[in-house]
């Protein structure tokens, strides 16, 4: 499928509906853009939250840690 696509002056562009349906695009769908020797390659992607842990939260996670292997009785991995 071939589709002319106009950008925007703030350099959006908008995927005509039918290649969203055969690409299975909804609303809020991530895309990822690619240049390639031959022009631009638009790829459905996934985009998943990732959560940064600051020292504090490495802290909590190591005493949750600590305190199931002693409810467990097994020995810490060094």
């Amino acid at each position: 499928m071939t589709a002319t696509i106009q950008i925007n002056k703030r350099g959006s562009l908008t995927l005509p509906k039918a290649l969203r349906r055969r690409l299975g695009l909804e609303q809020g769908g991530v895309v990822m853009a690619e240049a390639t020797d031959g022009g631009i390659l638009l790829r459905p992607a996934v985009a998943y939250p990732i959560e940064i842990y600051s020292d504090e939260r490495v802290g909590a996670f190591d005493a949750a840690e600590a305190e199931l292997k002693k409810r467990l009785g097994r020995k810490a991995r060094p």
